[in-house]
């Protein structure tokens, strides 16, 4: 079974930095064979994609992160990662490492909590 670990999260506080990693464990998949994509759930809303990096290592982050956030693959450790920035109380939330399947399918990690408070 395909398992996406999440980790690097924690509390910090406004304008600071942290980057989450992402690997996988149990049966492993390579992620240069999908698009690779973070999610951030802030507390009661509904999961937003935030970054996500394509086959040929193509990037796109949501304009709410532009300028502070960058999702970055390595294909000799099979990891995706999101350096964080100048983060902000929005920030807060759990962030998931998915990996998309055709067909609109995902696999999920487990997420990460990051929390941005002062």
């Amino acid at each position: 079974q395909v398992q996406l670990v999440e980790s690097g999260g924690g509390l910090v506080q406004p304008g600071e930095s942290l980057r989450l990693s992402c690997v996988c464990k149990g049966e492993v998949i390579r992620f240069t064979d999908y698009p690779m994509e973070w999610y951030h759930q802030a507390p009661n809303r509904a999961r937003e994609l935030v970054a996500a990096i394509a086959r040929d290592g193509a990037t796109n982050v949501a304009d709410s992160v532009k300028g502070r956030f960058t999702i970055a693959r390595d294909d000799t450790r099979n990891t995706v990662s999101l350096q964080m920035n100048d983060l902000k109380p929005e920030d807060t939330g759990i962030y998931y490492c998915s990996a998309d399947l055709p067909g609109g399918a995902h696999y999920w990690g487990r997420g990460t909590q990051v929390t941005v408070s002062s």
